[in-house]
């Protein structure tokens, strides 16, 4: 797995991963409320891994905006995920997160760039790794 890469393997795809996390998964929210993220872990005989989705609501916005956020959260994630995955493959779990925005929209905010959502965004992965650590 490359460092600063976001393959296929790394991202949510089946409908059960996604009811997994949703139905039996645990939601923390970042500093401002800005992003809230949904994971659901479990102790992996055979493989750790990390495996991430990015949703954005229809009510958000249009789609180039929703497709723009989802763009920002996978850039930030790709290049901070070493945060999760290093936690993940010394404890030998299996990590699902999937990422939305909370509390903005299109309405709110017209343009959205990297910095309005970068800060939280990682504070939020150091949260969610503090999680990690005490479970």
């Amino acid at each position: 797995m490359k460092t600063f890469s976001l393959s296929k393997n790394e991202r949510i795809k089946l409908k059960r991963d996604f009811q997994k996390v949703y139905s039996k998964g645990y939601i923390l929210y970042s500093p401002y409320n800005k992003i809230k993220v949904n994971y659901f872990w479990e102790s992996s005989v055979n493989e750790s891994r990390v495996k991430a989705a990015f949703v954005v609501s229809k009510k958000a916005g249009n789609a180039v905006w929703r497709n723009r956020v989802k763009r920002l959260f996978r850039e930030v994630y790709r290049t901070n995920k070493n945060l999760l995955t290093d936690l993940v493959t010394s404890k030998n779990l299996s990590l699902l997160v999937i990422f939305s925005p909370n509390s903005f929209n299109q309405k709110q905010n017209k343009k959205i760039n990297l910095g309005f959502i970068k800060q939280d965004f990682i504070d939020l992965l150091h949260k969610l790794n503090n999680k990690l650590q005490n479970a």
